[in-house]
């Protein structure tokens, strides 16, 4: 594995490449970083889908709200560029004292399966409520500890709650749910404004859709024709199964509202060829 930290192209395994970690560092200690995911687009940091400003924009509001060090962007930015040919998913991590560490890794092997006929997910109960909601930190393990459970329980991803019962969002990304001829989204100071759920937003207000942001409460829930959630590296991945504690709940993945939203976004990318 290839990757880059402090201004330093790293081969893993090799002789000699291994980075200097402080081990009494607050980022090991106490998972004191930040992070955000992008996929790369025909190897291109400025193709509009990768949404290279807006990742960096995120980074640049929670360091600040933080008070961090700031990174240097420029060695960010070759760093990206050194990894973007070998791998489509960037993993960009910042540390409190301004170190940058950039992953990367292949988009999922089922993906395109998957967008076709959807995926299954577990509705998780509210102590796996992230910390920080509004930011990526490095501290995810709420959300890991929720998807591992999820996979013993058959299901791909999990569905975060609160102590209302509300629906958030999944473990990895932003949901979706049909009703009424529109689409809906969660609304709630404990849920991450993600990037593509901001650029679905945009793609459905262009031509004149409306979505509706509420909290996700039982009745909403129950009243949706199709969900689906959505995160940078899988855009929009349909959900047809939830399992909902002694409930499962079945939904469309073949909705036409799922199949109309997805053309777009290939639309969008074919348009910027």
């Amino acid at each position: 594995m290839t990757f880059w930290y402090s201004g330093n192209l790293f081969e893993a395994g090799e002789t000699g490449s291994n980075p200097s970690v402080p081990l009494d560092g607050v980022g090991l200690r106490f998972g004191a970083t930040v992070f955000t995911t992008l996929r790369i687009y025909r190897e291109d940091l400025h193709h509009p889908l990768t949404q290279w400003a807006g990742h960096c924009d995120r980074l640049t509001r929670s360091i600040q709200q933080f008070g961090w060090t700031l990174p240097n962007w420029a060695r960010i930015y070759q760093g990206c560029e050194q990894l973007k040919s070998r791998y489509p998913i960037l993993r960009i991590t910042l540390f409190a004292d301004g170190r940058e560490w950039i992953t990367g890794r292949a988009l999922p092997p089922q993906l395109p399966v998957q967008q076709q006929t959807g995926v299954t997910c577990w509705v998780a109960p509210p102590d796996y409520a992230r910390s920080l909601p509004a930011h990526k930190t490095g501290n995810y393990l709420a959300c890991w500890l929720a998807q591992q459970q999820a996979q013993r329980c058959g299901a791909r991803d999990a569905i975060l709650t609160n102590t209302q019962g509300e629906w958030l969002e999944t473990a990895t990304g932003n949901l979706w749910g049909w009703a009424e001829g529109q689409w809906w989204t969660p609304v709630s100071d404990q849920c991450l404004p993600g990037l593509m759920r901001s650029q679905l937003m945009q793609v459905l207000a262009a031509t004149g859709e409306k979505v509706g942001c509420q909290p996700w409460t039982k009745d909403r829930v129950m009243g949706f024709e199709a969900i689906a959630y959505s995160n940078c590296a899988v855009q929009l991945l349909p959900i047809h199964t939830i399992l909902n504690g002694a409930t499962t709940l079945e939904y469309s993945s073949q909705h036409a509202s799922i199949r109309a939203l997805q053309e777009r976004i290939a639309d969008l990318e074919a348009d910027l060829r």
